[in-house]
């Protein structure tokens, strides 16, 4: 069952390199940019953070953080990808929806949120392509193969 889940799957060596470009460019993109900045200003952002969710400020700092620097690591380097894709997907959707009301422009635009969505949706739907951890960890799988 986790090899069908985790598997890269059986892609061409263009879309495994396009698969690898797109989790090394969203996955940095979102450490560096998102990620380390709230890890290293945690107790200074927590008490104006926005609280979507309603769990407290610090709670949805803390969730955010796990997702934006530890699981963006876990998609550069290809591990748990669909499961990391996931995650990073649905704090993109409360950023999108739930901080930036699904706003496309303007003062407080959702845009980027929408965007890093996409990305994430992606490689949720395909996998991590075979460079990847996933690939030395779960093998090919995949639905063409028989277990």
């Amino acid at each position: 069952m986790l090899k069908k889940i985790f598997s890269p799957g059986n892609n061409s060596g263009a879309a495994n390199l396009g698969l690898l470009f797109l989790r090394l460019w969203v996955g940095f993109s979102m450490l560096l940019n998102h990620g380390i900045e709230k890890l290293k200003n945690f107790s200074d952002t927590a008490p104006n953070f926005p609280d979507p969710l309603g769990i407290g400020h610090s709670a949805s700092l803390g969730l955010a953080v796990f997702a934006e620097f530890f699981v963006s690591l876990f998609v550069i380097f290809g591990l748990v990808t669909r499961w990391s894709a996931l995650v990073l997907a649905t704090d993109m959707i409360v950023a999108f929806i739930g901080v930036h009301k699904g706003a496309m422009s303007g003062q407080g635009s959702g845009e980027l949120a929408f965007l890093y969505l996409m990305g994430y949706g992606t490689l949720l739907l395909a996998g991590p392509g075979c460079f990847s951890v996933d690939k030395v960890m779960f093998g090919k799988g995949g639905s063409s193969q028989s277990k």
